[in-house]
């Protein structure tokens, strides 16, 4: 009896087509353990409902067997080609477990890879993840310093060795039930219809059933959100979202922009304006500094108590601190583009990142039109996110790490430079241009606050590699450093500076668009020239050019969709937040989400708490949330956004 069942077993088992059960089996069984992982790392942020519970794991399975439908094409291919009498023989064996230990080590690589891109995001892998792949040294790199990776390979390679030694048996049964050539075949092309079906017939959105985003999040699969996201990093904006008439937009943002100051400025189709100013030009120095990662809750001037901020708090109270702005994005590449391009960010890749996008109309281009030495100064390595290139073809001279020698090096990991290196780099740039006569427009972006937190020691009372707080503690230092030093130099008295966030430190929240995670802190300081006060006004990342501009008493003809915020009606206020898809507008203590399929949600948002609940569409607000980004968006793709000659 024994003996009869166990041929049994191995006939199901050791059918032609049995690894490939095997195989699904341990994806989706190693799938389930990340999602309950991290379940319990978001415990308290996600909303335990019995549906939702229900919901998370249904999907959640139904996205795992997607994900499956694809791991599984080349074994498909594989058992349905080889001949039997190779199918039967040991290096078939050999193959198979060649097979399953790249599949095993591949899924638990996966797995780990996951919890630390949701430890950094909260959200499965998005365009982030595929962004990443492009930049292989730099991000393997940062996970060397930040994580104990030899220790995390032997784990995963003891964990996958254990595995096979108890799959054994199943992966390679004693005897073979095998199944001819024709039979296998029609076998094998239902296998590949699933995929196929998968691709064309499920769709990415079903995830999204709840308005707490971390469990829309759980019920998803990495892989295959990471496939949606590799075939989906550039979104048309008319293909996907929400249109209007080209000529109804293009008056709705004239309109908008007449409105702005109350003074009916004179527009041109699109965004072209004359910007006049009665008072004479000043004919200031501006440094420009985009801190990586600064939330606004970092620093005690938004109510931090850990005191992390001295250098930028004792700065705010001797100048300007806007107390009320918005990073457009969750990406440095979206506040450079912000801060350079003052356009709304549109859906997909960063304008930065993108192909034909030279000679557009920035900062810089207006600086440099007005004489200006006009910079861009950066860390680490300008290839990264594409930053030489965009910047040194849109108005920028580019000075990067590698403009220094070893000796002026105290530190560097992956990223670049520590940050007071950088500075002491971007002093040498600025005293050339003062040499030379030149007033100067330098914009420096910082690198240090960022995974893995490492900085030179000896400088604060937090050891490196530390905290995030470190991290921003020691930039805090060296921008106080750099200010130190600049205070001994002749230009300092006619240089304005702006010290401003890229983006916040984490964008992750219960909703989709969690307001509080982006908003961050701005500070002008210019002794002799700001008082020390508070603007209060909403600001959105994109006004902050015009303003700076407006400050300057500048006359130009501009294409930015800022505002100059210290003119601007109270009426006017309004802010621009979003993902990579996601597209938010925030007036009048409303939020405007567009999202792909052409989909508008309105919520009123709690600026403090970032949650948000949903309210009825507005058509004025819906309407002018629409006619931004489309505007931005066409504007770009006919290549109207170019720099006036």
């Amino acid at each position: 009896m024994q003996k009869l069942e166990n041929s049994k077993f191995n006939k199901t088992i050791g059918a032609r087509f049995s690894p490939i059960l095997i195989a699904i089996a341990m994806l989706c069984s190693i799938s389930l353990l990340t999602r309950l992982a991290l379940s319990i790392a978001s415990f308290r942020k996600v909303d335990w409902s019995v549906i939702n519970i229900i919901k998370i794991f249904a999907i959640g399975l139904f996205y795992d067997l997607a994900a499956a439908s694809f791991a599984i094409i080349p074994l498909v291919i594989y058992l349905w080609l080889v001949p039997t009498r190779f199918y039967r023989s040991k290096t078939n064996k050999i193959l198979l477990f060649i097979y399953f230990f790249i599949v095993i080590i591949t899924l638990i690589f996966n797995a780990v890879s996951e919890w630390f891109f949701w430890d950094e995001f909260s959200v499965r892998y998005n365009f982030i993840a595929v962004d990443y792949l492009v930049y292989t040294t730099e991000v393997i790199g940062n996970i060397r310093q930040s994580y104990p990776i030899n220790t995390i390979i032997l784990v995963m390679v003891a964990i996958t060795a254990g595995l096979l030694f108890l799959l054994r048996k199943l992966i390679w049964p004693t005897q073979f039930a095998d199944t001819h050539f024709k039979k296998r075949s029609l076998y094998a092309l239902l296998l590949l219809l699933i995929p196929l079906t998968v691709y064309f017939g499920v769709s990415h959105k079903w995830k999204f059933f709840s308005n707490n985003q971390y469990t829309n999040e759980l019920s998803g699969n990495g892989m295959y959100d990471f496939g949606f996201a590799f075939w989906n990093n550039q979104l048309d904006y008319n293909t996907f979202y929400k249109t209007l008439p080209i000529l109804q937009v293009e008056n709705i943002i004239r309109n908008i922009f007449k409105d702005t100051t109350g003074k009916g400025l004179a527009t041109d189709r699109y965004t072209s304006k004359m910007i006049l100013h009665t008072q004479a030009e000043k004919r200031m120095n501006v440094v420009l500094i985009s801190v990586e990662s600064l939330s606004a809750d970092f620093l005690e001037s938004f109510g931090n108590q850990q005191h992390i901020t001295p250098e930028l708090d004792s700065l705010a109270k001797k100048g300007l601190l806007f107390t009320n702005l918005y990073a457009s994005g969750t990406r440095t590449v979206r506040g450079l583009e912000a801060l350079s391009l003052c356009i709304p960010p549109t859906p997909g890749q960063s304008i930065v990142k993108r192909p034909d996008n030279k000679n557009l109309f920035t900062l810089g281009s207006v600086f440099r039109s007005k004489g200006y030495s006009s910079r861009f100064i950066y860390g680490g390595y300008g290839y990264f996110d594409n930053m030489t290139e965009f910047f040194s073809n849109n108005g920028y001279t580019v000075t990067d790490r590698s403009a220094l020698k070893d000796a002026e090096i105290h530190y560097s990991n992956i990223w670049g430079v520590a940050d007071e290196d950088l500075f002491t780099l971007s002093m040498q740039e600025l005293d050339k241009d003062y040499q030379n006569k030149k007033p100067f427009f330098a914009q420096i972006m910082t690198v240090s606050n960022h995974r893995p937190y490492t900085y030179p020691e000896g400088r604060i009372d937090i050891p490196s590699k530390t905290s995030r707080e470190g991290a921003v503690k020691y930039t805090d230092y060296a921008i106080g450093k750099f200010l130190k030093e600049a205070r001994k130099k002749l230009w300092f008295s006619n240089t304005l500076f702006v010290v401003v966030a890229d983006h916040c430190a984490s964008s992750a929240g219960k909703v989709e668009l969690p307001v509080d995670r982006y908003h961050i802190p701005m500070i002008f300081y210019s002794p002799g020239h700001i008082v020390p006060s508070k603007f209060e006004k909403l600001t959105a990342q994109l006004d902050i050019g015009p303003t700076i501009l407006s400050y300057l008493n500048m006359g130009y003809k501009s294409k930015f969709f800022g505002h100059d915020v210290f003119t601007m009606q109270d009426s006017a206020q309004r802010a621009f937040i979003s993902t990579y898809q996601s597209l938010g507008y925030i007036r009048n203590n409303k939020l405007v989400i567009l999202n792909p399929n052409k989909k508008v949600c309105t919520y009123k948002p709690d600026f403090k708490t970032g949650n948000s609940v949903k309210v009825a569409n507005d058509n004025k607000l819906t309407n002018e949330a629409i006619s931004y980004y489309q505007l931005a968006s066409y504007l770009y793709q006919k290549k109207l956004y170019q720099q006036i000659q």
